[in-house]
Formats: structure tokens, sequence, C-alpha cells
């Protein structure tokens, strides 16, 4: 079975980076993991007081939007970063959520998708061809937390 998600009013919608969930890394607070991804975009450019602008916006989609803006510039290495980025910010939510940690559990060892119809990327694309790459990257979460879980019972 796989499972589908986008929207944050879904079922699965906490495994979204808008969903409301905070997390703190980096001695900061972030209100989402949408935040804190794209404020590590212009982390060390000429543009770095984004960072602060980004984290300060109401809304996950405010966050994006500037993220994504090609006026401004991104750190060079941000292909070679990205993937690590998002994956630390997920853990950490779902090390720091243990109620949607459980909803992660609760998936077995089911296939993840992000059923994103714009982004190939991060997720499956119109097509359903992409890279899912955020799903990818839940499953990765979702497999690390297991092992956590797992050495926690032995060391009790």
């Amino acid at each position: 079975m796989t499972i589908y998600f986008y929207k944050v009013s879904e079922f699965y919608g906490c495994f979204s980076n808008f969903s409301p969930h905070a997390i703190q890394l980096r001695g900061q607070s972030w209100p989402t993991t949408e935040h804190y991804y794209q404020a590590q975009k212009f982390l060390n450019t000429e543009d770095e007081a984004l960072c602060l602008v980004i984290q300060a916006v109401q809304t996950p989609g405010e966050a994006a939007a500037i993220g994504r803006d090609s006026s401004h510039r991104i750190r060079a290495d941000w292909e070679q970063v990205k993937n690590q980025i998002m994956r630390e910010a997920v853990l950490t939510k779902f090390l720091t959520h243990l109620d949607i940690q459980a909803v992660l559990l609760s998936t077995g060892e089911h296939y993840i998708v992000e059923n994103s119809p714009t982004d190939a990327y991060w997720g499956c694309g119109s097509d359903r061809k992409g890279q899912n790459q955020l799903g990818r990257t839940l499953m990765s979460v979702r497999q690390e937390i297991h092992f956590l879980l797992a050495q926690t019972r032995l060391r009790s």
C-alpha cells in the first residue's frame, strides 16, 4: 500500500512541511519545518537577513514564497545541502511531537508519497513519476525513529 499526503487538513497532513508543528533547531524556534527549510537557503549569503524575515512570517506559504523568490541569492552549496537540511528538520519535528510521531510510525513499512501536483523533486509531480524526496525523507526518518526506540528499549 502507498500512503499519499499533501494537504495539511487531510489525515496524513502532519507529514507536510506546512503542518503547524514548531521545531527548535540551532538554538532557534521555527513555526514550521517549511520556515526553517526556506530560511536555510540564505544562511551566509548577502541576503542572510531574509532568515529572520522568514522566521517571523505568519504562514509557511509566506515562508515558501520568500524562499522561492528568484530575485534573492541563495547559498552556493544549496543543491548539495538541501536534502540534509530537510532531513534534519523533519527528524526534529517527529522527535519533538510524539502525537505525529505515532502517526508516522503507524504507517509501518508502507511507501509514503508527497502527492504534490507541482513539485516533482520533493513530491511525485503531476505525472506521479517525480523523485518524491520528501516521502523518501519521511521513510528514512521513520526507520531512524524505530531504531532509536529499539535502542531505548534495550537500555531499559
